[in-house]
């Protein structure tokens, strides 16, 4: 067979230490499946010798590939990039830090493979060890996802295996600004959950500090949705109620002639509503840079080089 089954696809930024235990691992579970494969790496611009270390392995077996991009463009366009490069009749998405497990990936793979499904999603039953500050955020994040979104994403991740026809139309979508998350489940179609637990790193740290995870979640929630921009409705609505009633008794304390008093409160109040305007104003800006990006059409990534590259990119 010329064309693998699986692409297994890996983005890797700084993991040059995990790259060797990733890979041996998953040659030995896929090849014990007797699975046709190949494992896909993308270099998401790295500063360590990731690249270097995806070159040693890609020359040592042909069905491992290399893609690396020009500089870091953040793991969304990396799996794009992935998605767009792979050759298999299924793509699979996984970590490179061995958090997701390769014997459920297997298991994935045979779900699809019985037919009449196009996507196996991995469910998280249990996150591994994170911090309650960390978890109290990402419940927050699906919260605000599935309230604004309509979209089931609580305990979600980015493993997942598709079938071909999705893959292609996931990257048909024009959007620039994606979350592979949601638009995976935005799709639609033929849907399993396979439930897995988060096993520790193999080595290292999570590249996602407290500054980096509220970047993502705030460019995806805006990416995936326009309720924060009712928040500005929302609010006005509130004021334009509120200075109805603050009209309402100034005026009814002036006909009655009652010495209106307040300075204090108007100051308060024109500082609270010059907040909300900045604020809202604020919510707005940021719709319209995301707009100005999308309509900029730049490429969400820039491929510096490769190797056993397979698929030619028009």
């Amino acid at each position: 067979m010329d064309t693998p089954v699986l692409s297994v696809i890996i983005p890797a930024y700084n993991e040059g230490p995990v790259l060797t235990i990733t890979t041996e691992h998953l040659q030995t579970v896929l090849s014990e499946a007797n699975i046709f494969y190949e494992i896909l790496f993308v270099d998401d611009g790295s500063t360590d010798d990731t690249w270097q270390q995806i070159e040693s392995l890609a020359k040592k077996d042909t069905r491992i590939v290399g893609v690396k991009l020009s500089r870091n463009f953040g793991k969304e366009s990396a799996m794009l990039a992935g998605l767009e490069h792979a050759t298999g009749s299924a793509c699979a998405l996984m970590d490179c830090d061995m958090q997701h497990p390769p014997s459920t990936l297997v298991e994935m793979y045979n779900v699809w493979k019985s037919g009449n499904v196009d996507v196996v999603e991995g469910v998280k039953q249990s996150r591994g060890k994170e911090s309650l500050i960390y978890k109290g955020f990402s419940n927050l994040f699906y919260y605000l996802i599935e309230r604004t979104g309509k979209i089931k994403l609580r305990d979600a991740s980015d493993f997942q295996l598709l079938d071909r026809r999705v893959v292609d139309i996931i990257i048909r979508l024009p959007e620039r600004q994606r979350f592979f998350r949601a638009l995976s489940s935005w799709v639609g179609f033929n849907r399993k959950e396979i439930f897995f637990t988060v096993e520790p790193r193999a080595s290292g740290t999570s590249k996602f500090n407290f500054y980096t995870s509220t970047k993502y979640a705030l460019n995806n929630i805006t990416s995936f949705s326009s309720a924060p921009l009712q928040i500005v409705t929302i609010t006005g609505t509130i004021f334009f109620i509120l200075s109805i009633v603050l009209g309402i008794q100034t005026l009814v304390l002036w006909i009655s002639g009652e010495a209106i008093e307040g300075f204090t409160t108007v100051i308060l109040l024109l500082l609270i509503i010059g907040a909300m305007i900045m604020f809202s104003m604020g919510i707005m800006g940021y719709f319209i840079g995301k707009i100005y990006e999308e309509t900029k059409y730049r490429p969400p990534y820039l491929v510096e080089t490769s190797v056993n590259q397979k698929k030619t990119q028009s």
